[in-house]
């Protein structure tokens, strides 16, 4: 039963180790996402984009609208949450600056820039619809000026651009004074003699430059879509190597490291192919692709997509639809992880403080789990008390394997013990345990909140490792604590695990270290208290 244990103890480390060693994160791109790709800063942007059916022909002919000026220029939209540059060179996204974030915590934190390119091949959702005759680079006229939204006050800007063909294409993007959301349609309005037909690529450019130095914002970075009712991840390394290609029930396209992201998000099945590809070192490219359009003269067809450039935040990805809060990976505890991310964000509306919400989790969490440490505890003593009765019974029956078995049952039986029962509440323990881990790691909530003293950011590691090696020393008492029958090697080997963890423990979020800190003092006095209702 120990050698058990102490195999499901080290596979529980080696599953930790795994998630945060052994995988390591793609290379990060920079924060200047645009024209083709899908990156961080790209994807968000394609909001609510259906492919429609061509309307009726309008009483009146298509009215063309005046050409565009000879040079481009620059239009900002400015709302409560970020700062966008759109330009009339593609009608496309040049800039996007969030506001509410820095790129690092105090006063000295600059906001954060998801998008910022000033070559417009690169610039993000550039539309390029070349049977239509649309080059992505065309200049567009632009109906309005510069945005300044509040509250919840909203503000449209429509680009427009005719064709050599007649086509008159538009886009129209709507903006939110209180919302990361972003609307778009493009439409296509035929006023030349001959019928149309293609499809519509919205294109977006991201570069990708190595990111030295682990966690961190870049610890995940990389495109994700939600293709065939499952979210699909792509390496960056991997794109180098092939081209990688989605044509089932898409439902968004994202770029996102481990706190921001973009995604282009289907309205009615207005995303058939997402394309992703490498075509250099230095950038990704995204190619969002509408279903075919078909457009005779006089008649006019939309296509509307919804954009999201923003924080990972669970509440306000939910609230966008199309399972975007999926973009966020809590892997195979994600029923746990995601429940337990609430309750945070709920217990910090009273403490003021996410690391007193952590240890007030950690606290209620224990509680529930109390009767099956105590049963854990227990069953360990039970085996430790009949511990000289089986080493008697191995020497008995040294030669005869099968009468060492029956025996050994039996006085299991006898005694009434479960050579399983210190095993299994543990186990029952590690899903819980995983899924809050992962709740912590990727919590946008935790980056730069404060708790007390010299820990200025859950999600960074301790600066002075105070806590690590309180940590350290705390389940090195637990250890010895621990009733154990084990031989001089094994618990040599249990001894090591305090040391293994503490070093583990260094370079982790100080959220997550609090957590374990809390957890290993609760324990202590927990097996105190058990050590006074379990005699032997």
């Amino acid at each position: 039963m120990e050698k058990r244990l102490i195999v499901a103890i080290l596979l529980s480390i080696g599953v930790l180790y795994a998630y945060t060693f052994v995988f390591p994160p793609a290379k990060p791109a920079p924060t200047g996402n645009v024209a083709k790709q899908g990156a961080v800063s790209s994807a968000t942007v394609a909001t609510a984009a259906t492919a429609a059916a061509p309307q009726a022909a309008p009483a009146a002919p298509i009215a063309v609208p005046a050409q565009p000026a000879s040079t481009a220029r620059d239009i900002t939209v400015d709302t409560d949450f970020y700062s966008a540059v759109f330009s009339t060179q593609g009608g496309a996204l040049k800039k996007f600056v969030l506001k509410k974030y820095k790129d690092v915590a105090g006063h000295n934190g600059k906001d954060i820039v998801l998008v910022d390119e000033t070559a417009a091949n690169r610039f993000n959702l550039l539309s390029d619809a070349r049977e239509l005759g649309l080059n992505p680079t065309a200049l567009y006229g632009v109906a309005g000026n510069d945005l300044k939204l509040t509250n919840g006050s909203k503000g449209t800007l429509e680009f427009s651009t005719t064709t050599p063909q007649g086509v008159v294409f538009k886009k129209s993007y709507t903006f939110s004074g209180d919302s990361y959301r972003i609307d778009l349609v493009e439409q296509v309005q035929n006023a030349g003699a001959a019928p149309v037909a293609g499809a519509l690529h919205l294109l977006q450019t991201a570069r990708v430059v190595d990111h030295k130095g682990p966690g961190g914002r870049y610890e995940v970075y990389g495109p994700s879509t939600l293709t065939d009712n499952a979210v699909k991840s792509e390496k960056l390394d991997n794109l180098l190597k092939a081209p990688v290609q989605y044509d089932k029930g898409i439902l968004w396209s994202a770029f996102a490291d481990k706190y921001f992201m973009d995604s282009v998000i289907a309205e009615k099945g207005s995303i058939a192919q997402v394309r992703l590809s490498r075509p250099g070192t230095d950038s990704m490219q995204r190619d969002i692709v509408s279903p075919a359009v078909s457009v005779a003269p006089g008649q006019t067809a939309a296509v509307s997509y919804a954009l999201y450039y923003g924080p990972k935040d669970l509440d306000i990805l939910k609230a966008q639809g199309s399972r975007l809060e999926e973009v966020i990976d809590y892997g195979w505890f994600a029923a746990i992880a995601k429940p337990l991310v609430v309750f945070l964000k709920f217990l910090y509306k009273y403490t003021g403080n996410y690391g007193i919400a952590i240890i007030i989790i950690t606290c209620i969490l224990k509680a529930l789990f109390f009767p099956l440490t105590h049963k854990s505890y227990k069953s360990m003593k039970d085996m430790q008390k009949i511990q000289p009765k089986m080493n008697e019974l191995k020497e008995k029956y040294k030669n005869d394997r099968d009468a060492m078995n029956r025996a050994v049952m039996e006085l299991y039986k006898t005694h009434k013990v479960n050579p399983l029962g210190g095993c299994l509440p543990m186990l029952v323990q590690i899903p819980v345990f995983f899924g809050l881990y992962r709740a912590l790691m990727y919590s946008i909530e935790l980056r730069h909140a404060p708790f007390y003293l010299w820990i200025t950011d859950l999600s960074a590691k301790d600066p002075y490792y105070v806590t690590p090696l309180i940590m350290g020393a705390t389940m090195f008492i637990q250890q010895k604590m621990t009733p154990s029958n084990m031989d001089p090697v094994q618990a040599k080997m249990m001894l090591m695990l305090p040391v293994v963890f503490t070093f583990m423990f260094l370079n982790f979020p100080s959220g997550l270290v609090i957590y374990w800190l809390v957890n290993n003092v609760l324990t202590i006095a927990q097996q105190m208290y058990i050590n006074k209702t379990v005699t032997d």
